[in-house]
């Protein structure tokens, strides 16, 4: 087996990978629960991967077969309901784990220096999910995957001079149809998982090559030993945190088991219950809203009230409450990184982030009354001077010093 693995270390970086990236990659050594949600959007990632390979084998992106291969999928196909309903219920569990990890990020300023370009990585990883997730929304050919896809694509028509040519393009004809269903297939299942994996493997190697970011904000490559080299705050990933990651992986999957056999509708946030009627052009839903996952920035674009008939400035609104995220390196002033350490200014600043987003995900859900519409106005501002008034905020705050080594 040595001379085997000398062989390949002759001709591929194996055993030099195994220790750049595991045994001798050097994390904090002073991780928390924050630090598991990175691991499993990773292993999300790989199960949205083979279940989807599966699915595929028996789904026809075919508007006339569309609904009816799901069907047999659930049905006919030997263990093709776990199938499906491990891809579906990971889809929503991946944004979960996705959403408490860019929550991390605000808590413990993992965006500051040098780590602003590991940001900005996992960012777009965040908008290549979003668009994975609503182009893999159309494909069941459901009413509300139908309907849903309709008012979406509708709101680049919204775009000024070229939005109906935009909506068009997107749609592949002048309605949602079998041109729609085929290139949306054609991007979820081959493109845009590429784009994914590419990105995933860019976010890594950023992570790797500057270090960690910790709880307490500590730069553990300033402190190392003299002799070894190595941090005096660090302990290798391998095996200290593959065993601690392990941890996570069980929790989750007990967690993730329970939705899949006992709830995998969720009581209509996971899948709801129009998309068990096959798509009917004829015949619109009561009440049309996306996924629970995109509700919150739904909630912003119905809050802001149209300009000469136009949802344009809801559209840009949306728009920019997404790639708002990207400017935060720059946004915050604070000399220092963890909250720990950070004044009553910002921790009620993300106070007040997070309610506004768990209000305006709720109110995304329900029919746009003129009260829901006025609290959804309210905590989109919220929302937005979160990030607009985080220069002052961050550099009048109170702020104790950072330690110099790891505190426990």
């Amino acid at each position: 087996m040595q001379n085997l693995l000398n062989w390949i270390d002759a001709r591929f970086p194996l055993t030099a990978s195994y220790k750049a990236h595991l045994s001798e990659y050097f994390a904090p050594k002073n991780f928390n629960f924050w630090y598991y949600f990175g691991s499993l959007a990773l292993m999300v990632l790989v199960l949205q991967i083979v279940t989807g390979i599966f699915l595929t084998m028996h789904y026809k992106p075919d508007a006339a077969y569309a609904f009816a291969s799901v069907e047999y999928i659930m049905r006919d196909v030997p263990l093709g309901w776990l199938i499906r309903y491990m891809h579906s219920t990971g889809a929503s569990m991946f944004f979960v784990v996705v959403y408490l990890h860019m929550m991390r990020g605000l808590l413990y300023g993992s965006y500051r220096k040098p780590r602003e370009l590991i940001w900005i990585f996992g960012m777009l990883i965040f908008l290549m999910l979003m668009a994975e997730a609503f182009m893999g929304y159309l494909l069941p050919w459901g009413q509300m995957s139908y309907w849903g896809a309709q008012v979406i694509i509708n709101l680049f028509s919204a775009v000024p001079f070229i939005g109906e040519d935009l909506s068009t393009l997107i749609r592949g004809d002048f309605v949602v149809g079998d041109a729609t269903l085929n290139r949306f297939f054609a991007f979820h299942v081959i493109a845009l998982p590429l784009v994914l994996v590419g990105l995933v493997a860019a976010h890594l190697i950023a992570l790797h090559e500057v270090g960690s970011n910790n709880p307490d904000g500590v730069e553990i490559k300033k402190n190392k030993d003299p002799v070894t080299h190595q941090p005096l705050d660090g302990i290798p990933f391998h095996p200290y945190y593959t065993v601690k990651d392990i941890l996570g992986v069980v929790v989750f999957l007990i967690v993730f088991a329970s939705i899949m056999f006992f709830a995998p509708e969720m009581g209509g946030y996971f899948l709801e219950a129009n998309n068990f009627i096959p798509a009917d052009p004829m015949k619109t839903p009561e009440h049309i809203a996306p996924v629970w996952y995109f509700t919150p920035y739904y909630a912003i674009l119905r809050a802001v009230p149209p300009i000469f008939g136009s949802q344009f400035p809801g559209v840009v609104a949306m728009g920019v409450a997404v790639v708002i995220f990207f400017l935060l390196p720059w946004l915050d002033k604070s000399p220092v990184k963890s909250i720990r350490y950070r004044g009553s200014k910002y921790k009620i600043a993300l106070a007040l982030f997070v309610v506004s987003f768990i209000g305006l995900g709720i109110l995304g859900i329900l029919p746009a009354t003129e009260l829901y519409t006025w609290i959804a106005r309210v905590l989109s501002l919220i929302y937005f001077a979160f990030f607009l008034l985080m220069p002052w905020y961050t550099k009048n705050d109170s702020y104790q010093a950072e330690p110099d080594r790891v505190n426990f």
